[in-house]
């Protein structure tokens, strides 16, 4: 992978990251593209940039890392558990699924969900408009509808914010959970493949890797800001729209 690639790859995976639009379905997409070798390397690099997206979000919600924040945090460790369980259990199942045509055919699949979500939205239901007042019940819920996101394509933040929304939070806390929610999901995977793939990255590629973390950050801390301006004024039906076109591109491409 050289500079160029790993700069192309670092901006899709900030923009992508916390949109409901699946990063790992945009870089496995991206990558082909780009004539990238599906080698253990490539994969790793895809996985650890992800930690990039970590930073971001402790530097849009430094306010969130505290002691008095503890409930907050024991919620979102129960909204990870269930991914994490049922992910280590399937990872090598998991893996084996990761193609362009499961991507594209879960692209479509999660863009009509959020239009079915979004034509049945009311607002009077989605009351709690703050992620420090989601239920441990709400966030177990929303955990379980993460583990979707298993699929390559469905998007662990799309996967999410659907689970928040049908348990009746706000369209900006649902996007604004997703974003804690990430830590230690990222965390889990990034770690994993650093400590597996460490030895690979020397010299250019080690470069390469700072090179596409930078990137991730900053492209991952601007779109966060600019996801909860747009959802202030509007929904998630522009996703869903993105994702089924996107998706019906990627099978008469590939097929």
């Amino acid at each position: 992978m050289d500079f160029f690639q790993a700069i192309i790859l670092g901006i899709v995976e900030g923009f992508t990251e916390f949109l409901p639009i699946s990063s790992t379905g945009h870089l496995i997409v991206v990558a082909d593209w780009m004539g990238l070798d599906e080698n253990a390397e490539n994969k790793a690099f895809m996985v650890i940039i992800q930690l990039a997206a970590i930073l971001a979000v402790v530097f849009n919600y430094k306010d969130k890392f505290s002691l008095k924040k503890i409930d907050l945090w024991i919620k979102v460790i129960i909204a990870f558990l269930p991914l994490a369980i049922v992910g280590f259990i399937f990872k090598d199942l998991i893996k084996e699924a990761f193609n362009a045509q499961v991507v594209a055919y879960m692209f479509i699949i999660g863009g009509i969900i959020f239009l079915i979500l979004e034509y049945f939205y009311k607002e009077n239901e989605h009351t709690i408009d703050d992620v420090e007042k989601i239920t441990y019940k709400q966030a177990g819920w929303i955990g379980f509808a993460q583990m979707f996101a298993l699929i390559p394509g469905t998007s662990r933040a799309g996967s999410s914010i659907v689970g928040a929304l049908i348990v009746g939070l706000s369209r900006k806390a649902s996007a604004e959970f997703s974003f804690l929610l990430a830590m230690p999901v990222m965390i889990a995977t990034s770690g994993y493949d650093i400590l597996k793939h460490h030895d690979q990255f020397t010299g250019e590629s080690a470069i390469s890797l700072g090179i596409g973390f930078i990137v991730a950050f900053i492209v991952a801390y601007f779109t966060m800001k600019f996801f909860i301006k747009f959802l202030e004024k509007f929904t998630f039906v522009t996703f869903g729209i993105y994702r089924i076109i996107f998706g019906i591109l990627l099978l008469a491409f590939y097929l």
